[in-house]
């Protein structure tokens, strides 16, 4: 069984490499990205709430999105495990998650932290050629992530493997999957 979260700032390569894992471990890839736009194409009433606050241009509470994480692991698909991608982002959706793994008899295995230079993730996000993305505001976006989840770094501490997330997309899976390995 394998139940991992994969962490890393912006522009680190999170989602790709959450697909290349997903499909070389046989798990499934869960996005809180992804729920959340299957909720709100559903039209759930947990969809419709987030709904709000993403077309407000807020943050969707921490309530609607553990509950939508709650949900879909349930689904029997991920019994041999998962890869969350986008979830916990702090330490309170942790310890809810640490909770819902509890009531089933599991934890998870191990937080995977994709490590990349500010100054290569400021490339890379000027590099997608977004309106939006403006260094200065890539580089806010990075201040944010480090200081809302150097506490879940530290939480996590005990299971943390970090890697080294520069390279090709196999070079950097090859490398996670060998700190995996030599966990285990």
């Amino acid at each position: 069984m394998t139940r991992l979260v994969l962490v890393g700032p912006p522009g680190a390569g999170k989602g790709t490499q959450a697909v290349a894992l997903s499909q070389r471990l046989s798990i499934p890839h869960i996005s809180t990205g992804d729920l959340f736009r299957a909720h709100v194409a559903e039209q759930t009433p947990l969809g419709e709430e987030a709904k709000r606050y993403l077309d407000s241009g807020e943050l969707v509470p921490d309530s609607v999105t553990n509950e939508m994480v709650r949900e879909r692991l349930a689904d029997s698909d991920v019994k041999a495990g998962f890869l969350l991608d986008g979830f916990p982002r702090n330490t309170k959706q942790a310890e809810v998650l640490g909770e819902m793994l509890a009531e089933s008899g599991s934890e998870l295995d191990a937080v995977i932290q994709l490590d990349v230079p500010e100054d290569v993730l400021v490339e890379r996000l000027l590099g997608r050629g977004r309106t939006d993305d403006t260094e200065e505001v890539i580089r806010r976006r990075q201040q944010v992530y480090q200081s809302e989840t150097a506490p879940l770094l530290d939480y996590y501490r005990d299971i943390l493997v970090k890697v080294d997330g520069v390279g090709e997309v196999d070079e950097v899976s090859s490398r996670i999957v060998n700190a995996l390995d030599a966990r285990a």
